[in-house]
């Protein structure tokens, strides 16, 4: 090799090198914009509250999914920007109001699937939860007919008030996993989810006579 081109690439190699780190600028205007959002985001994902009691069920459903999917929109757009929008980005109460409303867009699993994917990148950074990356696992697995992981996606035995892990893989080993990514045990989870549904459906409960939401032991 000549001398001119070993030059060459020794340039080439000391520039990549002293190459600066690109920076991500906070941005406060979306974070301030995702806040907005999920005010709104939990109206819909609770039960009727205020004004919302004097709506049909069909009216309820309708201005759930309107919500839903007026945000999916606006996180697309958001998603096409930055990928998940993470600590650095929106701090870490921006980047949960980001997960959580992914969380509702069940009508868009492919969109939830790529936000999924560019979380796990952030994860491996520290730039984002790893708790709440498995729980959009279990929510993308689910919504495309896999098994969750986790455990974090119930259904609920409303006759007892008992909430127990939907199409779950391999049960006996589930608390290993969630400890590895910072989760409680199951059943702690489990108990605490019961409680959750036995408040917001008192009404129901009071009427069959169930006093208290089922309780798992603890071990």
């Amino acid at each position: 090799m000549n001398k001119f081109c070993q030059i060459i690439i020794l340039l080439f190699i000391i520039g990549c090198k002293n190459e600066p780190i690109k920076q991500v600028e906070f941005n406060q205007e979306l974070k301030d914009e995702l806040a907005k959002m999920a005010i709104t985001d939990q109206i819909a994902a609770y039960i009727p509250q205020g004004k919302h009691k004097e709506l049909t069920k069909e009216e309820w459903n309708a201005y759930k999914d309107s919500v839903f999917t007026t945000h999916q929109k606006r996180l697309s757009e958001i998603f096409n920007n930055h990928g998940f929008p993470g600590f650095d980005l929106v701090g870490k109460e921006g980047a949960k109001n980001f997960w959580m409303m992914t969380q509702h867009s069940d009508k868009k699993p492919e969109f939830q699937f790529k936000v999924l994917e560019k979380m796990k990148v952030e994860v491996s950074k520290k730039n984002a939860k790893a708790r709440l990356f498995g729980l959009l696992t279990d929510r993308v697995n689910l919504n495309t007919g896999k098994k969750q992981i986790y455990g974090t996606q119930l259904d609920f035995d409303v006759t007892i008030g008992k909430g127990y892990p939907r199409n779950l893989a391999d049960s006996v080993n589930v608390n290993k996993r969630r400890l590895e990514i910072g989760l409680e045990p199951l059943e702690v989870y489990l108990n605490k989810m019961n409680q959750m549904h036995f408040k917001m459906n008192k009404t129901h409960y009071d009427k069959i006579g169930i006093i208290k939401p089922y309780e798992y032991v603890v071990k």
